[in-house]
């Protein structure tokens, strides 16, 4: 799973929005910045955030399906999938646990996402919401710290360019109609 979970997340490096960066990197870990501007509300795109299902991709679940995946958007609260099973008794993964939230305005999970999971590393993804144009700017902020295997600079462009896209599908999901 570990091979696997690295190349499923260096494939998504098409998918980028146009403003993502590795803004630092050190032995301890690293960070990412993306931002993305969407025309809705500051309320319609943080409740979005709470329906992963609707913008994350299926690739990056280990589902297979992100229609599995829920945030539970208060302190607390889990970011959480449900992995079906054959013999009946489905499976879960937290994915993260949500430490901050203002609605319409931020919403902060303490998250080791993916194959950072496998890896002494914990991190804080952060969305932060607020107007600007005719909608909403998002940035989203991801910084890991603690013991990678692989080493920091060479995951974190793979970090950066998978986050960027569930970003991405978010500004989609956001501007489609339902």
């Amino acid at each position: 799973m570990r091979i696997f979970g690295l190349l499923a997340w260096a494939g998504a490096a098409m998918a980028a929005p146009a403003h993502c960066a590795v803004t630092g990197t050190s032995e301890q870990g690293f960070a990412i910045e993306s931002s993305v501007e969407i025309a809705a509300s500051g309320d319609a795109v943080y409740a979005l955030l709470a329906e992963p299902g609707r913008w994350w991709s299926d690739a990056h679940s280990y589902s297979g399906d992100s229609a599995n995946m829920t945030i539970d958007a208060r302190a607390g609260g889990c970011f959480c999938e449900t992995i079906p099973s054959k013999a009946g008794v489905p499976g879960a993964i937290e994915h993260g646990r949500v430490i901050y939230a203002v609605p319409g305005r931020q919403l902060r999970l303490s998250a080791a996402l993916g194959p950072l999971q496998a890896e002494g590393a914990t991190g804080a993804l952060d969305f932060t919401i607020a107007p600007s144009g005719k909608g909403v700017k998002v940035v989203m902020t991801y910084v890991v710290g603690g013991y990678l295997r692989a080493g920091p600079a060479a995951l974190a462009p793979m970090v950066d360019q998978v986050l960027g896209e569930q970003l991405a599908g978010l500004k989609r999901a956001a501007e489609s109609p339902r």
